[in-house]
């Protein structure tokens, strides 16, 4: 059996929301801006928007950045400053040793992806990412009315944000900015390509036939609304989707959950996965989900097939990140629910104010 795992970046290797920490260099009010556009990210996604796609907040940002001069160094700066989750170089190391091929497909800015991937031993040639490089590269001397029209618009995604619940509002103002102020001046947003949504799924596919591995023999580990998509992809062709600490918009589409504060937990679930596939995973993922006080209290009565040495180890060493597996497959909808506001508990608690956003 050959072994795949495609990993989203930020949530399940990095707590930092790249994006979001870079527009902070735009002024004190980066962060709000950047929660507005989320917010736009989030709504005109779910709706269904034609070719738009969940995360192309990444290039909707991008006048921000031009106005304010941010560079790739400053990407680059911001990214160095990001912490790898707990037991995320641990896992790496495991896999790496077992042969695993191991792709990161992230909608972070590539300065970012590569940084991360580098410090997990993951070459550039197996991420797929967004670049923004081209566009920072070969900005020319910017018209006032571009410039102009930016700044306005700052000092009115901030008046926004008073009101997050009013989406009509947000919806109406900053599509005109988006799809008809910039667009008139001969700007396209959508000269970045994100990597998000659609473009996730499409990822595993290609990976997928050039490989000439089946989809339904790889695992797939994401979070937010920006992997739902390459999550479904990978459950539907019978393979293993994971969502770990993830939100509303990733829960429903994974087969199984996994909410820790440390990510070294997949394990087990790689483990099984490699011994009897996608049964063997599910099997181990529901012994969990029944008897997980009964494993907390005694780690020594975790059966063998639901856990590896090394992690028994770790967690008889200490119990903070004593793990939530989570059999979504067969969860109701109120399951759903119960399910939802666990992961959202620890992810607020791993990623903190990135933890926030869709």
């Amino acid at each position: 059996m050959e072994k795949t795992i495609f990993f989203d970046l930020e949530g399940p290797l990095s707590p930092q929301d790249n994006a979001y920490e870079v527009m902070k260099l735009t002024g004190e009010e980066g962060a709000v801006i950047f929660e507005v556009i989320s917010k736009y990210d989030d709504i005109i996604s779910l709706e269904g928007r034609e070719d738009y796609e969940p995360g192309d907040t990444l290039a909707l940002i991008v006048p921000f950045f031009l106005l304010h001069g941010i560079t790739e160094g400053d990407i680059k700066r911001v990214s160095e400053r990001a912490k790898i989750v707990e037991g995320a170089e641990y896992l790496f190391r495991k896999l790496q040793a077992e042969n695993w091929d191991i792709y990161i497909i992230s909608t972070s800015y590539e300065q970012h992806a590569y940084n991360v991937g580098r410090k997990l031993g993951v070459p550039p040639n197996n991420i797929i990412c967004t670049n923004i490089s081209k566009t920072l590269r070969e900005k020319k001397a910017l018209p006032k009315k571009f410039l102009h029209t930016i700044k306005k618009a700052e000092e009115e995604i901030v008046e926004l944000y008073s009101d997050l619940e009013n989406t009509e509002l947000i919806v109406n103002r900053l599509d005109d900015l988006f799809f008809t102020q910039l667009p008139s001046m001969g700007y396209d947003i959508f000269t970045t390509r994100v990597i998000g949504g659609e473009r996730k799924a499409e990822a595993v596919r290609q990976i997928a036939k050039e490989t000439g591995e089946k989809i339904s023999d790889a695992i797939a580990v994401g979070d937010s609304i920006t992997d739902y998509k390459m999550l479904k992809e990978v459950a539907t062709h019978g393979g293993i989707s994971v969502v770990f600490n993830g939100n509303e918009y990733a829960v429903p589409y994974a087969n199984v959950g996994l909410a820790s504060g440390d990510i070294r937990f997949l394990h087990i679930l790689c483990d099984a996965f490699v011994r009897g596939g996608k049964g063997e995973v599910m099997e181990v993922v529901t012994k969990w989900e029944e008897n997980r006080e009964v494993f907390e209290k005694n780690p020594f009565d975790i059966p063998d097939n639901c856990i590896t040495a090394d992690v028994r180890a770790f967690i008889t060493k200490q119990k903070k990140s004593f793990p939530y597996f989570h059999n979504i497959e067969h969860a109701d909808e109120r399951r759903k629910e119960e399910i939802i506001k666990i992961h959202k508990q620890v992810r607020m608690q791993v990623r903190a104010d990135a933890g926030k956003l869709g």
